[in-house]
């Protein structure tokens, strides 16, 4: 089976700190190698893979400022769509620029939904729905127009992520500095419950990290900033819990998955995909309000931590995310091949 994985251009793939969605493409793409699949990735040119790598995008146009987004990602998507007929599959993790060649190619079209931002999108997406079939990464984030071939859990490679038997007496925030992911509540609640924050993560809002953020820090609540590799893994590993008290729909999460991957249980907000990956009481707490989630800090300690990796293990493994795919696209051709033939019947 020839793929065509394409990859978003803001940053490489994988990412050196932040990028989920290129995080994904990277860990489904070398899962769909060690497999045996013929893949080649359409990436910047600076990306890192296993696959055959094939891109006309010299750098992430979220580090290079020379790097035109909108001239540079119609370029990439011409780049693959001109040669759509030497491969059987075409999986796009790019958004919906994609879809607008959807229609001029034969070639089977797959796109993962990385978070259903708004209706406003729509217009780019259910028109193409006969043509594409669309991926949902929660169950939580189908839209209710739309058709789906499959929901798929996104997976990690457990294994790169070492398990903390200990964690230690300090929570940690682990994701974007923006009102969504609900920084200022984990202040808030580490504040009310005695105990030090870490927070990592880019500043994606300058004006609410400002206001809401940088007000509340202090000698036990620490902002570190977006890092990478050693320190992403002992951050995320040394914690009592993740503070994950989100004020918006999550889609999936990957640092919720991550932390629990190192043995670190998360207190998270009852929204989104949440109740889909928390198991409450087991690999952490689903809460409902700030004064619930003071009240998880608490009896977090009761948790084993053993058991919080085994979770992950059980139902977030990229082995197990690549091989839903996989079946994906086995249907896909099937259904293709079956078409074709009854077209000539």
């Amino acid at each position: 089976m020839r793929i065509a994985m394409l990859a978003p251009i803001a940053w490489r793939t994988p990412p050196r700190h932040y990028g989920p969605w290129e995080l994904v493409t990277s860990l489904l793409t070398e899962a769909l190698v060690r497999k045996g699949a013929d893949v080649t990735l359409f990436a910047t040119q600076d990306s890192l893979t296993s696959a055959k790598l094939d891109g006309v995008v010299p750098a992430p146009y979220s580090e290079d400022p020379s790097i035109d987004a909108k001239v540079w990602e119609h370029r990439h998507l011409a780049h693959l769509f001109e040669q759509a007929d030497n491969f059987d599959v075409i999986h796009n993790q790019a958004d919906f620029p994609a879809h607008a060649f959807a229609q001029l190619v034969d070639t089977p079209m797959v796109t993962t939904i990385h978070g259903f931002s708004s209706d406003r999108i729509l217009p780019m997406y259910k028109p193409y729905q006969d043509r594409v079939h669309y991926v949902a990464i929660s169950e939580a984030d189908r839209h209710p127009a739309l058709k789906y071939a499959a929901t798929i859990h996104h997976g990690i490679d457990v294994e790169s992520f070492p398990f903390d038997e200990a964690g230690s007496d300090t929570l940690l925030f682990f994701g974007r500095m923006h009102p969504d992911k609900g920084p200022h509540h984990a202040l808030d609640v580490a504040r009310q419950s005695g105990r030090a924050l870490d927070l990592y993560g880019i500043v994606q809002d300058d004006g609410y990290f400002a206001r809401e953020v940088t007000s509340r820090l202090g000698e036990n609540a620490r902002y570190h900033g977006a890092v990478g590799d050693e320190k992403r893994l002992k951050a995320l590993g040394q914690a009592r819990a993740l503070l994950h008290l989100i004020d918006f729909d999550e889609p999936f999460g990957l640092s919720v998955v991550e932390a629990m991957a190192c043995g670190t249980p998360v207190i998270a907000s009852r929204r989104g995909s949440m109740t889909e990956i928390i198991e409450h009481g087991v690999n952490g707490f689903l809460v409902d309000s700030n004064v619930e989630a003071v009240q998880a800090i608490a009896a977090v300690g009761s948790l084993d931590r053993k058991a919080v990796r085994a979770s992950v293990e059980r139902r977030f493994h990229v082995n197990r995310m690549a091989d839903e795919y996989l079946a994906l696209y086995e249907r896909i051709l099937a259904s293709e091949s079956s078409r074709k033939v009854s077209a000539t019947v």
